[in-house]
């Protein structure tokens, strides 16, 4: 094969665009193409059916499928018989004898016959030359053509528009639907073809790579070609690409006289000649959907099914199990999906008894491998032969058979997984392969061994057609074989070693020597006995679905007296001591209905059989009486599947036992509830259900804890990110099989190759059911093995841990393993995050942030009780993992080994355990714990390990030794940073230190500790404190600085700070304490004044005024200012000042009443001005929506120029120009970033966010307008007083439309949804690519509450009573 492939890179077509990269790609594609995940599945056979009580006209010859209506039309050497295989019925006969098209005499042939239902007819050629076109409606016949020479072949192209007929004259006539003709050619053509070879000047032939056959291969003579068999019918054939691009002829050359593949494209052009290929055979087929035109060939010493591609070369082949001359191969047919390749096959010659035998073999491919998965024998008479057998077109594994005596079968098949079911751990989850005379296993509990290879072979002496592993929980790795030969042959597992002649085993040990597993060796053969008493059935596979359910029954199917019924039996083997067995068929039960699957549960020994129609029934078995019931759920409802299924299971939710079903259409059903849409496959093991999708995702739910409501609601349910039950896997994946007890799931991918996968749900429910049983060193090897966070073994269940520490240190007995479970120690709780588990055990009693030390305190203790020498450095790392590591402690046990070494074997070393401690944490720091115990040989120890300069650390000890206890504690202390501790020991020096203690305080601003530390009384204390009211006035803190001043006694500097901060009160306390003249206190009020009327403070500043300054004109002036009518009137009478009345009080009172009446008409007009904007603004924003506005205002700047609400639902809904500017903005001062926000609420015409500014304006409008009512109450009131009556009248009446406006306006402006639309989050369904990506843009300095409250409707205090009654 690499020959060829070569040869074709070197010899390139005329095609311009054939180039070596065209090549290669074309070959990858064949590779995925012939890829199919087919390696570990058999052929189930579903339903079969068998008509033989009905007669046609004459003999059979073919026949085709009506698609409408599914009968059957066959033709015979006299006509057209319609069949309906349901009811065994002839629906029509149609005599071609009659009308002159065939002859009498029972020598006519049909060639060729063709359902046309777009025709409502159907077409048949004859030997002769006729074309007839039967009208199924009109039942008319009408010849639309016919030849002289006669006709060899007819063939339709797959979308019926085109006819090809072979003629006796070995030409092609070609014609359309309507038989009209198109073009009429010779079958054999000098020329190659378009598509013909050319060479480019590679070198030459002798030259070339010619593989294992070496350069001898170039000088080969060329063999002799073979001419045709003599068992050859001579006769065209002619086959379609599934496309109807091309066709393909397979004729005798009359040169050479052997047979030669010729392809033609649609208008019947030659495109190229196959090489002369010698002992090629009449049979062509061409595969559906694939290059590949598939024929038979005999070589020397084998018989082959060879490829052809296009272009007339070889590609690829197998061997048929059959002997060179044994038989000849009358038909070869590809399914309609290219999956399954049929071979008819018939012997050449007869036995002894004179019968020459017919068989029928699928084939199916995987890994580039060809598996014979079933193998049909028909009977040897002559009646029993096969005429003619087909494909369903619309049905892709249903195959249609005809025989000579008038016998009509058809069989629908599926795939399927042999595997065994057992759950528990001695069960090695074997798989079988069917491969014809050979089973294929695997255990792939024990290994696991990629498709076409397996752990082992079991050989028979005939072809299987069905393996069924035992259900029995102790025998799960027991199966037993049906042959075709109808024997059932048991296996049961051996004891590892091999004693059958029959098994071979094939896997390979890493050492190159056989693998070591458990084999299984036969036990029996048992012959079936069917009730005609004869040891052969009249059909092949009359028995299917057969079930092993007991160690002595099988339960098996079959097909009812009549075509609509079907038979459940028990198979009962006999208990006789003899060499070959005998099989009794027992307690037949008759079902109408056809019976397409049956399906058993080991643990409650149900059976349940499933309809055609999706009916399901329970068939009663081990009752005294046989019977089948209807399937009722719990509430009384019958069950039945919406549509019929392929794959049924039986499983139990909510405490019912129910039927899972998986149909063609990947519809997954339990019961008549569909759970999903899109399920490849899927396998009960134990507790879980677990199947894979089309969306590439491997599904594992707990069938013990996930109630039907939930399985319901599942292909609705969006996967949360830590979902433990979904696991993405390769696309195409399906499963194999799951080894029970274990983690292990076995997929097999497109291709063929195989994948173990630990599935998250199945890793997770093994740890856990460790853990409840205690079984520590099993859940930490899985957990390690798997990458499962260690901190599980304590979330899981945090009082049983605690309660099993001792049993949890003795199963580990690993210092390394406790290590490593201590440093992934963490105080996230990990069923809550990582594994969420609803049904968790967990009954955490410990606060938030106290597990890692509740752990690391119960280890320690636990280890030190069992042996402190053993585990010492676990208990050093229980000190340092701790949150606040105790690295003094653990260097206090080092220091410990190292002055004291136990004499256990077991310990370590100080050296090993300073060595392991530095590990953990960094040498720096260690050294610096080291240096902050005081303890100079500790620091030593650790300095010595450390990769520090002897030069720098023994000075710096050596100076350390020399000093005082506390002055050397400060200094340690200092060098370590820990000040406060340094200030505590710097203290007890004495007073000689003090200055560098003070030094000390302002260096790190430790003034409260200081203080804490000397007597309030003490001169310490007080020069501490006046260094702490400085630092204070530095950092503006003045009024903070005054109180500390004021407290050790620094009257004045408090004054200062006080003044500096406006404290007036504390001011003039400060000034009695130091006894300041009246002239200076009055100086120092006039200042104050002066500062509290800068701050608009006019009342505090009259009263410093009057009482400290006894400036009452300025006080009443003040006062005035800050519209304290009342209060200054006071003033005016208690001073006698009514001269006031007329130049200040007065004046000041008109003046204000002029500002409120400029300020509320100019507010009014504003607030009319806005509102009216708003509703256009809103309107604009609509008619957008509606689609009324151009394209380009519904994208980017302008789509939410026009609604507030939508701005903040986009999260400002800019486009990328004002994205990028926020973006930029966002990483400025938080002074430009508020600078950006108001610039962002702009008022303009047009401004991306004039909605929400417009909002803002008017909010703040109403806001002012309501404020207002409490100074207007005080104006109104002093206007009454002094008889300016109109004036208040009119202020009165101006303030109160302004109200009531703004009070009917706002249910207009802030509508009721405006609130509920703003709060709408970025994502959604009414969300855009835009408006996520400028919502993420934004700048998250918190402004979003801002902007929430300008949606929020502002509301007026109606409970203030500012109006006066007597205006």
């Amino acid at each position: 094969m690499f020959n060829r492939r070569a040869n074709i890179i070197l010899r390139t077509s005329k095609l311009n665009s054939f180039t070596f990269t065209m090549v290669m790609f074309y070959w990858r594609e064949q590779w995925i193409e012939n890829g199919e995940a087919l390696a570990m599945r058999n052929l189930k056979l579903l339903h079969s059916l068998h008509c033989s009580r009905w007669q046609g006209l004459g003999k059979p010859q073919c026949l085709t499928i009506r698609v409408d209506t599914g009968t059957v039309l066959v033709g015979s050497n006299q006509g057209i018989t319609e069949l309906n295989a349901h009811t065994e019925q002839v629906v029509r006969k149609v005599s071609l004898v009659e009308e002159a098209f065939l002859p009498k005499d029972g020598t006519g042939c049909i060639v060729g016959i063709e359902d046309l239902p777009d025709q409502e007819s159907v077409c048949v050629a004859t030997g002769s030359g006729d074309v007839i076109l039967y009208n199924l409606n009109s039942n008319q016949l009408e010849c639309v053509g016919s030849v002289d020479s006669g006709l060899t072949g007819m063939s339709w192209s797959p979308d019926q528009e085109l006819v090809v007929l072979t003629t006796g004259q070995e030409t092609i006539i070609m014609m359309t639907k309507d038989f009209d003709p198109i073009t009429e050619v010779k079958i054999h053509q000098d020329s190659f073809g378009e598509g013909e070879f050319i060479t480019v000047g590679w070198g030459k032939k002798e030259t070339q790579f010619h593989g294992t056959e070496g350069k001898e291969a170039a000088r080969r003579k060329p063999t002799e070609i073979q001419p045709a068999f003599p068992w050859d019918d001579r006769r065209s054939r002619v086959t379609w690409r599934g496309d109807g691009q091309l066709f393909a002829i397979n004729a005798i050359c009359p040169v050479s006289g052997s047979r030669k593949l010729r392809v033609w494209n649609r208008e019947c052009v030659l495109q190229s000649t196959s090489e002369s290929v010698s002992g090629l055979e009449q049979v062509l087929c061409w595969k559906p959907s694939g290059n590949l035109i598939a024929s038979t060939q005999r070589k020397l010493n084998k018989h082959n099914v060879v490829f052809f591609e296009r272009n007339g070369l070889l590609h690829g082949e197998f061997s048929l199990p059959f002997h060179k001359d044994q038989v000849k191969v009358n038909e070869l047919l590809w399914n309609s999906d290219s999956t399954v390749l049929a071979v008819w096959l018939e012997d050449l010659e007869s036995d002894k008894d004179d019968r020459q035998n017919t068989y029928v073999q699928l084939w199916t491919v995987g890994n580039y491998h060809w598996y014979l998965k079933q193998s049909l024998h028909f009977g040897c008479t002559q009646v029993e032969q096969i005429v003619s057998l087909m494909w369903d077109s619309e049905r892709p594994y249903r195959l249609h058979i005809l025989r000579s005596g008038w016998l009509y079968q058809s069989y629908n098949w599926h795939w399927t997984t042999n595997r065994s079911t057992g759950e528990d751990s001695s069960d090695l989850a074997n798989v079988a392969v069917i491969n014809g005379d050979n089973v294929l296993v695997t255990p792939f509990r024990q290994a696991v061994v990629p498709p076409p290879m397996s752990a082992y072979q079991l050989h028979l002496p005939c072809p299987m057609n069905q393996i069924m592993f035992s259900s029995d929980p102790q025998r799960s790795n027991d199966f037993a074989v049906l042959t075709a030969d109808n024997y059932i042959s048991v296996f049961e597992a051996g004891d590892g070693v091999n004693h059958d002649s029959a098994v071979k085993i094939d896997a390979v040990g890493e050492s190159g020597s056989k693998m070591c597993t458990r084999t299984l060796k036969r036990v029996k053969t048992y012959r079936i006995k069917f009730e005609e008493g004869g040891s052969e059935p009249p059909t092949p596979l009359k028995l299917r679905m057969i079930t092993w359910v007991k160690e002595n029954a099988f339960l098996a199917v079959s097909q009812g007296p009549r075509t609509s019924q079907s038979i459940v039996c028990q198979l009962l083997m006999s208990s006789e001591e003899t060499e070959e067995g005998e099989i009794q068929i027992r307690s037949p039960v008759t079902v109408d209905g056809h019976i397409i699957n049956l399906c058993h549960n080991q643990k409650t020994e149900t059976v349940a059989l499933e309809l055609s129609n999706g009916q399901i029934l329970r068939y009663l078995w081990d009752s005294s009486e046989a019977c089948v019931q209807q399937w009722k759920s719990t509430t009384g409802c019958l069950v039945q599947f919406p549509q019929p299924c392929v794959e049924t299971a039986l499983c139990t939710v909510d405490g019912e036992e129910m039927v899972l079903g998986l149909t063609e259409r990947s519809r997954f059903y339990i019961n008549d509830l569909e759970i999903a849409f899109n399920v490849t496959s899927f396998i009960v093991c134990d507790e879980f259900l677990l199947f894979t999708t089309h969306s590439h995702i491997c599904h594992c739910l707990n069938l013990g804890t996930t109630s039907l409501k939930a399985l319901s609601q599942f292909s609705s349910h969006v996967s949360q990110p830590n979902d433990e039950t979904v696991r993405r896997v390769e696309r195409g994946s399906r499963i194999v099989t799951v080894v029970p007890q274990d983690t292990k799931l076995i997929l097999q991918m497109p291709r063929g190759n195989l994948e173990v996968i630990h599935h998250r749900a199945l890793v997770l429910a093994q740890v856990r059911k460790n853990l409840d049983r205690l079984k520590f060193k099993e859940a930490f090897e899985c957990m390690r093995k798997l990458r499962i966070n260690l901190n599980l073994i304590y979330d899981h269940n945090p009082k049983v841990f605690l309660d099993n520490l001792e049993d949890f240190v003795k199963q580990i007995n690993s210092v390394n393993y406790i290590n490593l479970f201590l440093t992934e120690l963490k105080e996230e709780d990990v069923t809550m995050t990582m594994y969420p588990y609803f049904h968790c055990s967990s009954t955490s009693t410990n606060a938030t942030g106290t597990k890692v030390n509740t752990v690391c305190d119960a280890l320690c203790k636990t280890m030190e009780r069992i042996n402190p020498h053993k585990y010492s450095l676990s208990i050093l790392t229980c000190h340092v993992r701790k949150r606040a590591p105790e690295l003094e402690v653990a260097l206090q046990k080092v220091h410990e080994l190292r002055v004291n070494p136990p004499s256990d074997p077991e310990a370590v070393s100080a050296e090993e355990a300073l060595k392991y401690l530095l590990f953990l944490v960094d040498v720096n720091e260690l050294y610096d714990y080291a240096v902050g115990t005081y303890d100079f040989d500790l620091m030593m120890m650790v300095a010595e390990k450390s990769q520090k300069d002897p030069k720098e650390y023994l000075p710096f000890l050596n100076n350390l030794k020399k000093m005082e206890t506390n002055y050397q504690r400060y200094n340690i202390d200092k060098y370590l940073k820990r000040y406060k501790k340094a200030l505590n020991h710097l203290s007890k020096c004495g007073p000689q230190y003090f200055t560098e203690l003070l030094n000390l305080v302002k260096d790190q601003q430790m003034y409260s500790e200081a203080l804490k530390i000397f007597p309030v009384n003490s001169q310490e204390y007080k020069d501490i404190s006046i260094a702490y009211g400085e630092y204070l006035i530095k950092k503006q803190y003045y009024e903070q600085a005054g109180l500390i001043f004021a407290r050790c006694g620094e009257c004045e500097k408090a004054l200062g700070a006080f003044l500096l901060c406006n404290s007036w009160q504390q001011v003039f306390c400060m000034a009695a304490q130091l006894h300041y003249t009246e002239d200076k206190v009055v100086s120092i009020a006039r200042t104050i004044a002066g500062k509290l009327m800068e701050q608009r403070r006019y009342s505090e500043a009259a009263l410093v005024l009057e009482q400290y300054a006894k400036d009452y004109e300025e006080a009443i002036t003040s006062l005035l200012d800050g519209a304290a009518w009342e209060e200054s009137l006071r003033l005016v009478y208690k001073y006698n000042r009514t001269d006031i009345l007329e130049t200040n009080l007065k004046p000041s009172m008109l003046e204000a009443h002029s500002n409120h009446m400029a300020f509320l008409d100019a507010q009014k007009t504003l607030f009319i001005r806005h509102k009216s904007r708003l509703a256009v603004v809103r309107e604009d924003k609509k008619k957008e929506q509606e689609g009324f506005l151009d394209e380009d205002m519904a994208d980017g700047l302008n789509a939410d120029l026009y609604s507030e609400a939508s701005s903040l639902q986009s999260a400002s809904g800019m486009s990328s120009k004002y994205s990028h500017s926020n973006s930029r903005i966002s990483a400025r001062s938080s002074k430009n970033r508020r600078k950006a926000e108001r610039k962002r609420h702009s008022l303009k015409e047009g401004s991306p966010l004039e909605g929400v500014a417009l909002l803002e304006a008017l909010g703040e409008i109403i806001s002012a307008l309501d404020n207002l009512t409490g100074e207007v109450h005080k104006l109104l009131k002093i206007l009454v007083l002094f008889g300016y009556d109109v004036l208040a009248s009119e202020l009165q009446q101006a303030l109160g439309e302004a109200l009531q406006l703004v009070e009917k306006s706002i249910p207009e402006i802030w509508l009721p949804d405006l609130k509920n639309t703003a709060a709408c989050p970025v994502l959604g369904p009414h969300s855009t690519a835009n408006s996520i990506t400028a919502s993420f843009q934004q700048p998250r300095n918190g402004g979003a509450p801002q902007q929430e409250e300008i949606f929020v409707p502002p509301k007026l205090n109606k409970n203030v009573k500012w109006k006066l009654n007597i205006l």
